[in-house]
């Protein structure tokens, strides 16, 4: 978490709450990770829906509404409605950030125009979000004060428009050049549904890929579109967490590399690179526990240093997870593939595959022909995961069959044609 904390100071996160997760047993634990957010000096911005209080109170007074999300025709009984449930639910709000010490305020910070007709429908009292007051979110926020955006926008008439909220999050973030907008999701968003996926990372492509491939529902849908537009117009992150589950949903979602949601991103959160100087360190250390239970031969800092130009590292939000390194032969026709591990915390996650490969990739660039690696105990990730097989050490450069002699490890020669 530690790495964290300078990363994320006097950021401003934009966190969309539901309105099934604000009645969710578990939203106890979600202000607490609010309340633990705001003490490490991060900006803050509650955006919130009312979906599950607009249906509760229109069951309550027998009441059909046309449309609960903003997103459908909002008449007039369901704009009084949900006037009534937002207002309620943000006052909720308000009680309940004041309890952990927080000081928070409503805005009507969303200026938004009607909707008008959509596909030959008047959406009536619908409105789409036109602009966001900035200045006034943004004194709230130098004032230490956390503004909370509700789901609904003002014309320039002064006319009442219910919006989405999962809109106006993004617009808001857009619009105060946020770092992260955070959807905490309700649970019966995905009644029916293919589960969305947790601890995955999505670019903007593979983020669009998936969404065409599978049938989410409605709500889901409209976060995951949202989230895609964010990324799409500046904002590098924006995470999906379930909002029902987890002790610490909002801390363990952005405390660690992996999460524990979903998060589409538009920046480098995950790549592999040249190993710099300064990750020797990190790398002998990481490699530590490998040498202990001799699955690694171990290598001194002079001599990562020397053949530094071959190694190259899978970094994950800035943090370096695994390595790996490819020591070519004199002819260039035979190449070592040496010193793949992968941190304990980060096993299989498919990391040292994607090393391989990426060794492959760069092997087979300057026309090296064959590929040998030699193991202790991981022949079976070699053999079945990356296709290598049984080879004899009489293949080994004389160098390199020198050596293998004398430590006496008794590795096992694995080979790969590049063809």
């Amino acid at each position: 978490m530690l790495q964290y904390v300078p990363q994320f100071r006097d950021r401003t996160f934009v966190i969309a709450i539901d309105g099934g997760a604000a009645a969710s047993p578990n939203f106890s634990n979600t202000l607490l990770d609010i309340a633990a957010l705001r003490s490490l000096s991060i900006h803050l911005v509650l955006v919130h829906g009312a979906s599950a209080q607009i249906t509760e109170l229109a069951a309550q007074r027998g009441v059909t509404v046309s449309n609960v999300d903003g997103t459908g025709i909002t008449d007039d009984v369901t704009l009084d409605l949900s006037i009534d449930a937002i207002t309620r639910l943000t006052s909720t709000l308000m009680q309940h950030l004041t309890t952990k010490d927080l000081r928070a305020a409503t805005t009507n910070a969303i200026l938004a125009h009607r909707a008008g007709v959509i596909g030959g429908q008047d959406l009536e009292h619908t409105g789409r979000v036109d602009r966001v007051d900035e200045g006034s979110l943004r004194a709230l926020l130098d004032d230490g004060i956390i503004p909370i955006v509700p789901p609904i926008g003002y014309d320039g008439q002064g006319n009442t428009l219910r919006v989405n909220s999962d809109e106006a999050a993004c617009e808001v973030a857009l619009r105060q050049g946020a770092s992260k907008i955070i959807y905490v999701m309700d649970e019966m968003a995905g009644d029916g549904c293919p589960e969305l996926p947790s601890e995955c990372q999505f670019s903007i492509a593979e983020a669009r890929d998936y969404l065409t491939a599978t049938p989410l529902c409605a709500g889901w849908t409209s976060k995951w579109e949202h989230a895609i537009r964010a990324c799409e117009s500046g904002v590098p992150r924006v995470h999906l967490i379930p909002g029902w589950r987890g002790d610490a949903p909002l801390l363990e979602e952005l405390f660690s590399n992996e999460g524990t949601g979903t998060m589409i991103f538009a920046d480098a959160y995950h790549r592999i690179r040249e190993a710099e100087r300064a990750d020797i360190e990190e790398m002998i250390s990481m490699m530590r526990p490998g040498v202990e239970k001799d699955k690694l031969l171990y290598l001194s800092r002079e001599e990562i240093q020397e053949k530094l130009s071959d190694y190259f590292v899978i970094e994950i939000d800035g943090n370096v997870v695994g390595s790996a390194a490819l020591h070519v032969g004199p002819d260039k026709q035979l190449a070592e593939l040496a010193c793949l591990f992968i941190k304990r915390s980060h096993e299989s996650q498919g990391y040292g595959k994607e090393l391989v490969r990426f060794a492959e990739e760069r092997a087979r660039s300057i026309g090296v022909a064959s590929l040998f690696a030699l193991s202790t105990q991981a022949s079976d990730f070699f053999t079945t995961v990356c296709g290598f097989v049984g080879g004899e050490a009489g293949i080994l450069p004389a160098d390199r069959r020198d050596a293998y002699e004398a430590h006496g490890r008794n590795s096992r020669v694995l080979v790969k044609e590049l063809g």
